[in-house]
């Protein structure tokens, strides 16, 4: 009975954390149109919004004292957003993912060598404060170098509202900011039903706390950016799919474990080193995969897609035989 109860918890939970940041999401994109933002600042804006639910999940992780499934979940969504989202982005595109951006080119070796650093700092068994405050200099001088050029600056996003003056137009405005503080709070709120959730299922199924962030929660959790990129997909907005996908990886990769870790150190017990080091090193070959297609064309096309589609495939079922 108390499992069918922490299964709704964590099922709700994830239900809200969906609902709540795709409202997060597409308030923020409406303030950006009214605010006549550009393209770029669109799409970061897009991804700190995307990466809401990994912050709150990885703070409250971190105060309970279980900052293991942060981590465990940034490196399990790292696995699915490189493979698993972006391939199913590919089949959707009939032409591909373009990718003739040298933003996005230059962004996606970034978002792989932020993706790849955690798993260097922490080789050693921990994540110390100083492996946080390390992956903490790493995103600022990602920001710092996101913000840099004055051409990504120039396109003002297609959507720009051009009504900013008038009264219906300001309402919708404050609209959208109430409802982006109340995202966040649901946000919050089923962060701490998942962090819950997650640590009775830990003691339940006895499986480590890591390996319930890297099969559970980072399916629950990637779901948000796994359904904005689609329907980016179904749009035909190639351009904001890698630009969101990649900020994300990028933030969760140094932001939010660099945070988790200066609140609480991360340590990788001897009975998670299997399942990490499988989840290592399918990170690092979806990751590297990614960037060559990325970098070898001018588009991911839907075989690349495939190839991704494969390799998270195959990563699920290693770590389910494997625990």
């Amino acid at each position: 009975m108390q499992m069918i109860l922490y299964i709704a918890i964590f099922l709700v939970s994830c239900f809200f954390l969906v609902s709540s940041t795709k409202w997060l999401i597409d308030s923020l994109s409406r303030v950006a149109k009214y605010l006549g933002w550009k393209e770029f600042v669109v799409a970061f804006t897009a991804s700190i919004g995307a990466i809401a639910p990994e912050f709150f999940i990885g703070i409250i992780s971190a105060i309970n004292r279980v900052p293991e499934l942060s981590f465990g979940n940034i490196l399990g969504q790292n696995v699915l957003l490189f493979s698993f989202t972006v391939g199913l982005c590919a089949l959707i595109l009939r032409n591909g993912i373009k990718v003739d951006s040298k933003t996005v080119k230059a962004g996606s070796t970034f978002a792989v060598m932020a993706a790849i650093l955690p798993l260097i700092l922490i080789f050693d068994g921990d994540l110390s404060r100083q492996d946080g405050l390390i992956l903490l200099i790493f995103f600022f001088f990602f920001i710092y170098w996101l913000f840099s050029k004055k051409e990504r600056f120039t396109k003002i996003y297609e959507e720009t509202e051009s009504n900013q003056n008038n009264k219906k137009g300001v309402i919708s405005f404050l609209k959208s900011v109430g409802i982006i503080f109340g995202g966040f709070l649901i946000v919050v709120l089923s962060a701490q039903g998942i962090v819950e959730s997650s640590k009775f299922f830990s003691e339940a199924m006895e499986m480590s706390i890591p390996l319930i962030g890297i099969l559970i929660v980072a399916v629950g959790v990637g779901i948000p950016e796994t359904y904005f990129s689609i329907s980016l997909a179904r749009k035909g907005q190639s351009w904001m799919i890698l630009g969101v996908l990649m900020g994300a990886v990028a933030m969760s990769s140094t932001l939010v474990l660099g945070t988790v870790a200066l609140i609480c150190p991360i340590t990788i017990g001897m009975g998670d080193k299997t399942s990490f080091c499988i989840a290592r090193f399918f990170l690092i070959i979806c990751g590297l995969l990614f960037l060559l297609f990325v970098r070898s064309g001018k588009r991911i096309t839907a075989k690349e897609g495939i190839i991704l589609l494969s390799l998270y495939i195959s990563f699920v079922i290693i770590e389910i035989l494997i625990s």
